[in-house]
């Protein structure tokens, strides 16, 4: 089931509202976040953080910041 949502990031000095949706694969989850017409996976790591899967035209540090939103919700 993709349940989609917005997700708000601060990057660059001004927030972003970025479309997600959220994904099962198999005995986990992967969330897929829009940035500028690309999409871009986030899964979890073993850490409990987020990483980028792939290679991706956006800014590392928004996907950073991305990354951390997203660790931010699962508390």
């Amino acid at each position: 089931m993709n349940e989609p949502f917005l997700l708000t990031v601060k990057y660059a000095g001004s927030e972003h509202e970025l479309k997600a949706r959220f994904e099962r694969w198999g005995y986990t989850h992967r969330i897929a976040v829009l940035i500028d017409e690309e999409t871009v996976i986030f899964e979890p790591d073993e850490e409990g953080s987020y990483r980028a899967l792939g290679n991706s035209t956006a800014p590392v540090g928004l996907m950073q910041a991305i990354a951390e939103k997203l660790r931010a919700l699962q508390s």
